[in-house]
């Protein structure tokens, strides 16, 4: 067992590591401009470079994703020369990068040719002084530069008197401004160190947006399974043992309807039937037809937003799961020892219960596990139908956008799920069939 676990865990660290390579190669090579979803049609080409810059885009896809796994700082630290720490905005709760100069937790911001250096305070505000120091000559070029850490959680390199003129997006538009570094290279732990980096499409860090969404999903996943599972159980096992009869036929033949119908279709019939139709009928019926998430908390303060959506989800997966479990009930009910068990005169209940069950749940429970994982990072249609906030409409939102940082982070949580379904299905396998050992 513990040769296996060992193995599980060194192939769930490679499965990670192959699927983000080839995703990030995919986006880069497909995502186009991503400065131009950005900024909009509209924008300059001076505007999309100077934004490009501003984000890291301009340098290499191999150092952009060496930065998104395990971090760039390490690497920045020798042009800053000082110890880059992140410490928690007292507004927001975000992280934001500071160097540590002597103790002293200093960024700095260029201003009418002068350098600032800005003071953190122990109350979170700063203080603005003239810095002087610490500027360096380039040799080949005779010119003085200057690398530090500005106000937007960038390493930036100013060179005296030759500030480059930078576009910026405000509120009220795109607005250029002077003394703007020559290189910018944003800074971030690495996903490895919970930083998978900053969304482009929102502006803030992937790590403070997903976590909302994969809580939400857990929530529906959770319900549709306390929902899904024991009832497709139950059903599968009164077909299996009611094989050839009336029940047996009704249950296979709507399981088999349910599963063929597209979870799009479902779901715009039950909006149909129940969130207009039944709402004509009943005004006081709790389905929704219009499901307004105004905030990612919606499902807390109105737990009814979930029916639709856990019925979606029920009608799509029961009748895989019942077909499933039925199959299997049929096979061990025609098994030797069964029919063993029934010619001796042991009552048919009690051979139903403990000796048919149990070895007829040995199959469904893998089919089981692997659905767990298609209910929590496969509902990608289920939830965009319902405009539900989730991590499957939060990975369709990041690859329409084309953005890879939540892409990414978002598909490692999806193939975390899926090989410790998987892994938890072998267990729950080995508990019901003793003889099977991992060696």
């Amino acid at each position: 067992m513990a040769r296996f676990l060992v193995r599980s865990v060194i192939s769930t660290i490679v499965t990670m590591l192959l699927v983000s390579i080839a995703l990030f190669g995919l986006i880069e090579v497909g995502s186009g401009d991503i400065t131009v979803k950005i900024l909009g049609i509209e924008s300059t080409a001076e505007q999309r470079a100077s934004y490009r810059a501003q984000l890291g885009l301009d340098q290499s896809a191999a150092l952009r994703y060496i930065g998104w796994l395990v971090g760039n700082d390490w690497l920045v630290r020798g042009r800053v020369g000082h110890k880059l720490v992140t410490v928690k905005n007292p507004q927001t709760g975000e992280d934001q990068w500071w160097a540590d100069v002597d103790g002293q937790l200093t960024r700095w911001r260029m201003r009418s040719g002068e350098l600032y250096a800005l003071l953190r305070q122990e109350n979170g505000s700063s203080v603005e002084v003239l810095a002087n120091d610490g500027w360096q000559l380039d040799p080949e070029t005779g010119t003085e530069f200057f690398w530090g850490v500005n106000d937007n959680n960038s390493a930036v390199k100013w060179v005296r008197g030759a500030g480059e003129r930078v576009w910026v997006r405000t509120s009220a538009g795109f607005r250029q401004q002077g003394d703007g570094p020559q290189q910018y290279i944003p800074l971030r732990k690495g996903i490895l160190r919970g930083d998978p980096g900053l969304a482009l499409q929102t502006g803030r860090p992937v790590a403070v947006t997903l976590i909302p969404r994969i809580r939400n999903t857990a929530v529906l996943a959770g319900v549709a399974f306390i929902v899904v599972m024991p009832l497709a159980l139950v059903l599968g096992i009164l077909a299996g043992v009611n094989e050839g009869k009336p029940l047996d036929r009704v249950i296979s033949v709507g399981g088999l309807a349910a599963t063929a119908t597209p979870e799009f279709v479902t779901g715009i019939f039950l909006i149909l039937v129940l969130g207009i139709w039944l709402k004509e009928i009943w005004p006081g019926s709790p389905f929704k037809a219009v499901a307004l998430f105004t905030s990612p908390d919606a499902i807390f303060r109105d737990p009814t937003l979930l029916l639709l959506p856990v019925l979606t989800l029920t009608a799509v997966e029961l009748g895989y799961v019942a077909r499933m479990t039925r199959a299997s009930m049929v096979e061990v009910m025609d098994s030797a020892y069964i029919r063993t068990a029934i010619i001796k005169g042991m009552p048919y209940r009690r051979v139903v219960l403990r000796h048919a069950i149990r070895n007829a749940l040995m199959a469904p429970i893998t089919i089981i596990m692997l659905h767990v994982n298609w209910l929590v990072g496969g509902v990608v249609v289920v939830e965009v139908i319902f405009g539900y906030p989730g991590l499957g409409k939060y990975i369709y939102d990041s690859a329409i956008f084309g953005d890879f940082n939540a892409i990414e982070a978002a598909a490692m949580v999806t193939v975390f799920i899926a090989v410790v379904t998987r892994l938890i299905g072998d267990l729950a396998y080995t508990l019901l069939n003793p003889r099977l050992r991992y060696t």
